[in-house]
């Protein structure tokens, strides 16, 4: 190779790599955002991500990993984890991965709202979970806590382990939740999880396969990034100019459930969460998301 060709691809290499840290910066400084002194929560819109990737070490280790689906779970082209009451007129459909710190923001900020209309039998949750941050840094903590999270779907205690993850979600820069150890140690902090049947679960990567299709999926929704959150369909980083509240959720599903009855479950407080701390591990300021912050909102500010 001649020096001047030499000379061209390490420039090239240099640009790329300048280029991605100023996309890494831009997008923390989005994330640390401080708005009228409650934590922004922030929702992905068009170009919120650049690029990413789907083949995120997806593939199960077996032809039954193929096909296995966790209990209850919606299968077809956009496989899915519901909590709430089946028959509740209002659906709440979130894209997420469990290493992103913008998934983490709106999971804390919106939390008690959304529990609350799913108790009451007003909304339905459907969580389609994603492997986003593994395509893009590396990695498998957003597949191996996606996995545990739907094996944890199987024992009827997806929705508290789910609450679990984000209140000890990791810094973004480690991939703590690759490790399967740890997913089974925050296990423990959800009553009855941890179970011969769930951590053989964990540790073989049961569903794999279904985090992945669940992935695919959404590369072909059009978004660009997580979370996504929509009510009834509608795209909630563009109600109110992304500037979207708890108390506006409740808002919109009290308006859209007008003249119909809530639905009804057999177990009213399916897998609800044990109280913990929102901001554990010393997260960064901006990361975190208190229940008791008045109103968090929804920003368009680009998510990860």
């Amino acid at each position: 190779m001649s020096q001047k060709n030499h000379e061209g691809k390490r420039t090239a290499r240099e640009r790329l790599q300048e280029q991605r840290e100023k996309e890494r910066v831009r997008a923390r400084r989005g994330r640390q955002a401080i708005v009228a002194g409650s934590v922004v929560v922030v929702l992905a819109i068009a170009g919120g991500i650049a690029v990413w990737a789907t083949s995120a070490n997806g593939g199960g280790t077996s032809s039954d990993n193929e096909t296995a689906r966790p209990k209850q779970a919606s299968g077809g082209s956009r496989p899915a984890i519901p909590v709430g009451a089946p028959s509740a007129p209002s659906t709440l459909t979130v894209w997420e991965d469990f290493r992103c710190p913008a998934c983490q923001q709106f999971e804390t900020g919106f939390r008690p709202a959304i529990h609350e209309l799913e108790d009451s039998g007003r909304l339905k949750s459907e969580y389609h979970l994603v492997t986003i941050i593994d395509g893009n840094a590396g990695g498998k903590g957003s597949l191996n806590a996606a996995n545990a999270a739907m094996c944890a779907q199987d024992a009827g205690k997806f929705r508290a382990y789910h609450d679990v993850l984000y209140s000890h979600q990791p810094p973004e820069q480690q991939d703590k939740f690759a490790d399967k150890k740890y997913l089974l140690q925050l296990a423990g902090k959800v009553k009855g999880l941890v179970t011969p049947a769930f951590t053989t679960c964990v540790n073989d990567g049961r569903y794999d396969a279904f985090v992945q299709k669940s992935t695919d999926a959404f590369a072909e929704t059009g978004y660009r990034g997580t979370p996504t959150v929509l009510l009834n369909g509608k795209d909630l980083s563009k109600e109110k100019g992304g500037r979207f509240s708890p108390a506006d959720l409740k808002k919109m599903v009290q308006d859209a459930n007008k003249g119909k009855q809530p639905g009804k479950s057999s177990s009213p407080h399916p897998g609800a969460a044990p109280h913990m701390s929102t901001s554990p591990q010393g997260k960064q300021a901006g990361r975190s998301a208190s229940p008791r912050a008045p109103h968090p909102a929804m920003s368009t500010t680009p998510g990860y």
